[in-house]
């Protein structure tokens, strides 16, 4: 396992080096939300192709990283499409001052791999480990997994044209799953994640890999996903009123 994680850091570090190298051609951050899901993609095909893929289970896993970390690269990149660099990079870029280059290279990309690689760590473990055939537990992280996927990917998209309307200028997004959650597409990323941890645990070892669930739930809610968002709409009316009606993260019923 040791010379696998080893294998996985060194082929993320490169990875990280050329998304680096982009960032400071395109003199753009934010190219960094783009690379994260293809790092999973990276780190899982690494994991497979130096232990060789297990059994079905492991094909399964890297099947699901796969399509995620695609789908979220292919979104990033069409929502960020013609629009100036994202504010958060924006703000580090006037703090860092002279000391801009390296602390992007430190602070986002670097570390940005070093998270990816701790909350790969159920996909890691789930196709370099033998384990018994597939089994309900199995079963029931793919649906959970599912549910995840579906709420990041539909919430995602309907944000997506939301924005594309010029009568949504000004706007927050309310109809959808947006009407019962305030983060359906960080919802659903925590979710899936949680449900690829299920399907791990049917391989031995696999409770100790419940780092990576919690690393990505911590991020979203603690860190740099809902507080985030939340901060920037502190000062909007609108919004205020969105927070009294809709629920910060889980699937809720609007309040009346």
């Amino acid at each position: 396992m040791l010379k696998i994680l080893a294998a996985q850091t060194m082929v993320i570090l490169l990875y990280a080096v050329i998304w680096f190298v982009v960032a400071v051609v395109r003199n753009r951050n934010d190219v960094a939300d783009i690379a994260w899901g293809g790092g999973f993609v990276c780190a899982a095909v690494t994991a497979g192709l130096a232990a060789g893929i297990n059994g079905a289970r492991a094909l399964l896993v890297l099947f699901l990283v796969t399509a995620w970390g695609f789908r979220l690269m292919l979104h990033i990149g069409i929502r960020n499409r013609g629009k100036p660099e994202d504010r958060r990079y924006q703000a580090w870029r006037r703090e860092w001052g002279s000391s801009y280059l390296l602390r992007s290279f430190l602070q986002v990309f670097l570390l940005q791999g070093f998270l990816l690689l701790v909350i790969s760590l159920p996909v890691t473990h789930a196709i370099v480990r033998n384990g018994p055939p597939l089994s309900a537990l199995d079963a029931a992280g793919f649906a959970v997994w599912l549910v995840g996927f579906a709420f990041e990917a539909v919430g995602d998209f309907q944000l997506l044209q939301f924005k594309k309307n010029p009568a949504s200028r000004g706007k927050i997004m309310t109809s959808g799953l947006w009407r019962y959650t305030r983060h359906p597409n960080y919802f659903g990323e925590v979710v899936l994640w949680w449900g690829i941890f299920l399907i791990c645990l049917s391989v031995p070892g696999g409770l100790l890999t419940v780092i990576g669930p919690l690393t990505i739930t911590w991020l979203i809610l603690r860190v740099s996903g809902t507080p985030l968002l939340e901060k920037r709409y502190a000062d909007n009316t609108e919004y205020a009123e969105y927070i009294k009606k809709t629920s910060a993260f889980f699937p809720l019923p609007p309040k009346k």
